[in-house]
Formats: C-alpha cells, structure tokens, sequence
C-alpha cells in the first residue's frame, strides 16, 4: 500500500448541473424554474424507498431494505442472472422494520429490526435480535431475541434462539472453497449500569447451534476486531476509566497489549486488519493534530511513519475496501469535504472514472464483486448535496447499467439547494469550518434570512457534503442555513476538538456567532436571524439567545439540554441513559465538574439564565427521551413561564431523543415553519 495524500476541494463538483447519460438508462437531467408553491413538507421528510443495498458474494443476487409497496420496512432480493432482473420479498415483519442486514454466503442473510413507528424504540434497554433467511424468503430463523417486544414468529422457532444480550460482532467475507453458515455474535455481560466484557462465540444461521471461540481474552473486553476469515486480532478492554488495546497475530495464541490510557486520550485508535497480520490505525499527526491512517509497527510499538493516508485539514475518516478474504486492500474509502475513494487496484482506478465521468459532480461509491475483473458486477450508489442518491448496477461483461432505484421519491435535484464547506476565522484566530446551504436560485448580492443550524454531540463533526432533509427543508423556505463545526467537533483535528473541552456556553458558543457575523460581512445573510439546533444544539440554541439577544430573532430548540448539573450528576428520580463511566471519567472533562467548575456552570445554564431569554422560542420533547429526559424541558418551561415570557410548547408522546416517526417530523417541521415565517419573514421561495 503506498501513501496516500487526500486534499479537500469540490470546486470541480460545480462544473456540472445535472446528470449525464449512462447508456440508456441515464438521461440527463434539465434545469427547471424555481417552483412557485414549495415543495411539500411529506418529501422532505419521507421514510427512504430504499435504506441499504448489498450484492451477494457471487454478484449474482442484490438485496435491498425498502419500504415499496408495503407499511413496513422489508428484505427484498434482486435475481441478476439472465434477461430481466426479477425481485421477490424475501422476508418482511408486520411490527418491525429491517434496517440491518448482511448476506453470509449466497444462499443466506442475517438481519436485525427496529420499529421505527414507534419512536421510544431507542430506549437503551432494547434489542434488536437477530435472524436469518434464505434469498427465497425460506428457512427463516430468529437466532437472537428482542428484549421488550413480543415474538414475531412468521413460522420461525425459538427453540434455540438466545437471550437477548446478545448482538451481531462480525460477518466473514466469502472464502475460496467454504460454504459459509457462520457468523460471530458477543454475549453482552451487564455490570450496575453498563456493559463489562462481550465474548464472541460462533453462530450457525441455519441451525441456532453455537460453538465456542477459544480466546483467553483479556478480561473487561469490550470490543473486538477482526479479520474477515472471523480470526480476533483486536480486543479492547475497559475497567475503572482505563482502557487499552489488545493484539493477537495469525499463528498466535496469547494477547499483547499494545497501549493503555484514560478514556478520553488513547495514543491511536485500530481502524482495520487484513488476513496478513496487519494492523491499520489512525493517530494524531502534526501541531493540529488531524489524524492520519498508519499501519501500526509491532517491534517499536508505534504508527509506522510516514503515515499511508494524511487528509489535510481533516481528520482521516474512513474505511479500507476490500472484497473476499485473504485478498488485499483494493482502496481507501475517505471523507473530507466529500466522500472519495482511492484505490490501488488498477481495474477499479478505470471503473471509478467510468462512473465519474457518466455520473459527474456527484459521489459514486463503488461495491463490487470480482473487483477489477473483465467479469465484475458493480453496485453504484451515486448522491450529492442536492441529490440524495440513486442506485445504478454495472455488468463489465455486458458493459450495461441499469438504474436499481432512488433512495427518495419525488426529489428534484434542480429544486434543491448546494452545500459548500467554508474555512473562516474564528475570534481567536482558529480556523472555523462553516457549512453554508444556499437555497436554489438565490442570487448574489441578496443577502437573505438565515437560519444558525447548531449541531448535536457536541463532539462529532455535523457537515457532510451530501442531502439533509431538515437543511434542505429550511433552505426550501427561503433561508441561508449556517452550520458551523464550532470547537470542540470532531473530524478537523485534536486541537479543534480539545479546544472545545469546558466551553460549553463560551468560547463555543462565541465559534457560532462568528459564522453568522461572517456570512452577514460576505452578504450572504442578512439581519434576520434565528438560531436552532437539538441535544446539544438546542443547547447552543438557548445560550445564543442569552449571551447574544442582538444577533437572534428568536430560537428553535428540541430534545435540548436545559440543566448542565443534571446532565453531569444525574438524579435518583430522573431515568437517563448514562452511566457511571461517562459521568466519573468523561463529562467531567469535557463539560465541567459540578463541584469545583460550579460557578462557571451557573453561569452557562441555561435554567439558571432563563430570565436571560427574551426572544420568541419554540421548545419540543420527546416523552420517552432518555438522553434528555423530558424535565429538562419542563423545567425551563416554567422558569419562561414564570418569567412572563412562555416559550412555544410541544412534547411528542412515545418519541425519544430524535425523531423516528415520519408524522413526527412532519409535525415538528411545520411548526418550525410557521414559527420562523412569523419572527423571520422571509420571502416566499
């Protein structure tokens, strides 16, 4: 494998407008008039006809999760040998949705469910079990059971299904020779009120049998990786806010540890293995620290410099693509300002530029079978900021394409609004990634109403150059979304991120008022501002409207934190989903100590500031949220309303920390529009 430098840069992606022809299946898309009416809420926020598409191992069958021609979620299977493509419903639940699924040789699949028209299914004591079916729908077992739900049996036994604390670790890749029936599943073991070791046992999919995995596992294993025969290589281990990786080559049969630290600074993170005994990883490279994928040297114990993968101004975040077992590494998947994929395989080098040249200013991720092959059979998920993807599938053989499907119905890529990636200057001097999406026909020298977007976390990174329904949503309406990755967000270095710690309500706070007061010095927004976000953001939201009331009209926050002294502590009468780890070894860091950081917490609560709040505020919950259980907003709402000053109010029943019910997003949605044309109003797109 050779090193890899991945710079950012889309501007090539705004060469092109529409889609250009793919054989006769690809006809290009022509340019249209902004609509007059806007475009209904329901598109925005439909559940996807289609959620995930895999190829058999042969290439020969296609599965696909979608909602077509059914209320439920199901498996459907795809027969790609012969004329005509022929499809059969594989399997479907009259209570539950399949959203997981793998193919374990060609003739098997396992899968897991949610319901997800019941949206207090995040709760953290349920299971998603697990079965398996054969293409044609027969031979369908449950394997794993689902805790809290009834049995679905659809003519399936649960004679030998397990408990339900037990959860899918690894599918192996197909094997020259083998029929695959097996695949690894972990029984979870429960401390007080966390998970303290996993062991990984095999599973027959057919039979229900399992069969032991002789390991000598490092004790507190909390995760494992490995290699795509099912061989661990790496465990990871967790006890008293201590964690450390863990080694075991081919041929080996005691484990080393390779690092140990805190919780919240390990030296390096594994990212992959291959069958050769190769350790891939990622670590912190250069004074901001972004990380870059190393294969890892066993003698000296470190990454391997120079680094094989370095993605200036961006954290690597990605995967490597491979394609059977015992087979090298074919690329690396990558996610900068957009995703892309390197690859070292010679044949895949032309199949990309076959797609990107049929398919331009778009991503085309690439799945394949016989990789490189004269015979490969191709799976092409192409998607941009305006396009929220299609499915093609190409036969080198045949040189033909067809078009499988769209992720989303009734979604006009013309309509849609762009997405772009701007690198300001924060108060400081940091460098602020900012995520603007400008509606359709928006001109130059217009500055228009904006809408802050604060995202949740905090400490993920929020922008990705793809489709977002709530983003594409608000830029229908007329407005400028601002998204800014503020301090304290992942993916743009250590130093981004470690700057953020204990500023909850400061200088985090200070990185999203700065992308508006950018964005109104370029024109690009004017003095009509609201701010909005949820988790965290809605947090952000709040503190906005206290520490700067000139620069917000008013302010949309849902599932938000309220009380930063019970999200830290907890409280004996309010069920949350956190734990003792994260509230002894990690918020404390990262957020404050309640004790000794307690007059800097008071002063960025936003219960503690509500009187502070003067701008109109819309505030919704979910009833069953665990993450921010429901007092957070109750509280605040009385602080409002004993303040004169009560906020917009809706909890949605049987609704957790984000929305799952698409009659939920609708509802939400449209109040969100109301609201902001009322405080805001904006000019009819």
């Amino acid at each position: 494998m050779q090193k890899k430098q991945i710079a950012g840069g889309l501007g090539w992606r705004r060469m092109f407008t529409g889609l250009a022809l793919i054989g006769a299946t690809m006809a290009a898309a022509a340019a249209s008039e902004a609509p007059v009416v806007p475009i209904p809420i329901e598109r925005f926020f439909q559940r996807p006809a289609v959620l995930e598409a895999k190829l058999s191992p042969s290439g020969k069958q296609l599965a696909v999760t979608t909602s077509r021609g059914a209320t439920r979620i199901g498996l459907v299977v795809i027969n790609l040998v012969g004329g005509e493509a022929s499809a059969m419903r594989a399997v479907s639940f009259s209570d539950a949705d399949i959203t997981q699924f793998d193919w374990v040789g060609e003739n098997r699949l396992v899968f897991s469910v949610h319901d997800l028209q019941a949206g207090g299914g995040e709760d953290r004591r349920y299971a998603p079990g697990l079965y398996a079916v054969n293409p044609d729908g027969k031979d369908l077992r449950q394997l794993v059971r689902r805790q809290g739900t009834p049995f679905v049996s659809n003519g399936t036994s649960l004679s030998r299904a397990l408990e339900w604390n037990h959860l899918l670790l690894h599918v192996p890749l197909q094997q020259d020779g083998v029929t695959p029936e097996e695949v690894v599943v972990g029984k979870m073991n429960f401390g007080r009120d966390q998970i303290v070791s996993i062991v990984p046992i095999w599973l027959n999919t057919r039979s229900g049998r399992t069969r032991s995995i002789e390991l000598n596992s490092p004790p507190h294993t909390v995760s494992w990786m490995f290699d795509s025969k099912g061989e661990a290589r790496v465990a990871a281990t967790l006890d008293q806010g201590r964690q450390a990786l863990h080694w075991r080559g081919p041929g080996e049969s005691k484990w080393r540890q390779l690092a140990e630290s805190d919780v919240l600074s390990a030296p390096f993170i594994p990212s992959a293995v291959d069958d050769a005994g190769n350790l891939y990883v990622s670590s912190s490279d250069g004074p901001e620290g972004y990380a870059v994928l190393s294969r890892f040297d066993f003698e000296k114990g470190v990454p391997l410099t120079p680094a094989l993968v370095t993605t200036p101004g961006f954290d690597f975040s990605g995967s490597l693509v491979m394609d059977r077992a015992g087979a090298r590494a074919l690329g690396v998947r990558v996610d900068t300002d957009g995703e892309q994929t390197v690859w070292f395989d010679a044949g895949m080098k032309r199949m990309q530029a076959l797609a990107d040249e049929g398919l331009p200013g778009r991503t085309n991720r690439l799945s394949c079978r016989r990789c490189g092959a004269e015979d490969m059979v191709v799976l092409v998920r192409s998607f941009s900021d305006r396009e929220p993807g299609r499915l093609y599938l190409y036969e080198a053989e045949t040189q033909r394409w067809q078009l499988v499907s769209r992720v989303l119905d009734d979604i006009d890529a013309q309509q849609m609004a762009m997405v772009d990636l701007h690198r300001i200057k924060a108060r400081d001097g940091r460098d602020l990634p900012v995520w603007l999406t400008q509606p359709a026909g928006s001109k130059a020298g217009q500055p228009l109403p904006a809408v802050v977007l604060v995202h949740g976390g905090p400490w993920v990174r929020g922008g990705h150059w793809q489709w977002d329904a709530m983003e594409q949503f608000l830029a229908s309406r007329g407005y400028l979304v601002i998204s800014p990755e503020f301090r304290g967000s992942t993916g743009y270095g250590g130093a981004h991120f470690h700057a953020g710690w204990k500023q909850w309500g400061q200088a985090m706070q200070d990185d999203v008022a700065d992308a508006l007061l950018w964005a109104q010095k370029q024109g690009l927004a004017s003095d009509k501002a609201c701010i909005a976000g949820a988790s965290y953001g809605g947090y952000s939201t709040l503190m906005g409207l206290i520490k700067q009331p000139e620069l917000y009209r008013c302010g949309v926050a849902w599932v938000a934190v309220t009380d930063p002294f019970l999200l830290l502590e907890g409280s004996w009468w309010v069920d949350d989903d956190s734990n003792g780890l994260v509230r002894k070894h990690m918020l404390p860091q990262l957020v404050g100590d309640a004790d000794q950081d307690a007059e800097m917490l008071k002063v960025n609560s936003p219960l503690v500031q509500a009187k502070q709040i003067k701008a109109p505020l819309l505030l919704a919950f979910g009833e069953s949220d665990k993450r921010v259980p429901l007092v957070h907003g109750t509280r605040l709402r009385a602080a409002l309303t004993e303040a004169g000053r009560p906020p917009e109010w809706v909890t949605y029943e049987n609704e957790s920390h984000s929305w799952r019910k698409v009659e939920t997003h609708v509802d939400f949605a449209r109040r969100v529009e109301k609201f902001l044309g009322q405080h805001l109003k904006a000019d009819k797109p």
